[in-house]
């Protein structure tokens, strides 16, 4: 009886003991505090070489500390096939970037990592060392949710002090498919990912924090599956701190 009364003790110092390193062990890490890298992929459907880029997207777009958005460009459209998710402010942004990386020209499948390096489309290996490369780099904290017919975005301080960043929304749907006639890609059935249907400048941040509410019809988010938040330097194109927010008709 003297033994097993010995264990019981033991026993019961064990459970203090574990109750004790419960309470003082940091929370696990939810998904949505992850901080998001996020990857632009400018493509076009009259691209031969796209398709490959466009299906690893797709896997991206699986990972929840991944951004991935499908960014279609119209500097290839006149080649026999009009892809039908251009948008003429993709283009205009694909050529900023070229700007500010230095280069003189742009090109299909490009992946743009976090505003701030870029790579082949269609190279995970490529993609992912920009990737593990810019892990480390800080992050603006950014939320977004849906408040009725508006988007309420709230945006961190004190990171960036010195930074003047533009805010954009963007209203994104999850999947298309598209069986393409003309062109370069002509008789495929292709699948595009997190694709960007619209894209506005909806405000400024400072430094400081913000709170922006995107009233409905500002961007097309209303029909959308998702809309995305990205907050980017106007200096350098980096992006800040991004966010991603489900909509009405998405889950």
């Amino acid at each position: 009886m003297a033994q097993s009364g010995y264990h019981q003790c033991m026993m019961n110092r064990f459970l203090i003991v574990l109750a004790v390193l419960t309470l003082l062990a940091p929370p696990l890490a939810r998904a949505e505090d992850r901080p998001l890298t996020v990857i632009e992929m400018f493509t076009s459907q009259g691209c031969s070489s796209c398709p490959p880029a466009d299906a690893l997207l797709g896997l991206y777009a699986k990972r929840d500390d991944i951004l991935a958005l499908s960014m279609h460009v119209d500097y290839w459209d006149y080649i026999g096939w009009k892809d039908p998710f251009a948008l003429p402010i993709n283009t205009e942004r694909q050529r900023l970037y070229a700007r500010k990386m230095g280069s003189s020209f742009v090109y299909t499948p490009q992946a743009v990592v976090q505003g701030m390096a870029h790579a082949t489309g269609s190279s995970q290996r490529k993609i992912d060392k920009l990737i593990a490369d810019l892990k480390g780099a800080k992050r603006l904290g950014v939320t977004a949710v849906r408040t009725g017919d508006a988007v309420r975005i709230d945006i961190d301080g004190g990171v960036f002090p010195d930074e003047d960043a533009i805010v954009y929304l963007a209203g994104v749907d999850a999947k298309h498919d598209t069986d393409v006639r003309r062109g370069e890609n002509a008789g495929h059935i292709l699948s595009y990912y997190n694709v960007v249907r619209d894209l506005a400048d909806v405000g400024k941040w400072h430094g400081e924090a913000l709170r922006i509410d995107v009233p409905k019809g500002t961007v097309s988010f209303d029909n959308r599956d998702a809309a995305a938040v990205l907050v980017q330097s106007a200096t350098t194109g980096r992006i800040l701190g991004a966010a991603w927010v489900a909509t009405s008709s998405g889950s």
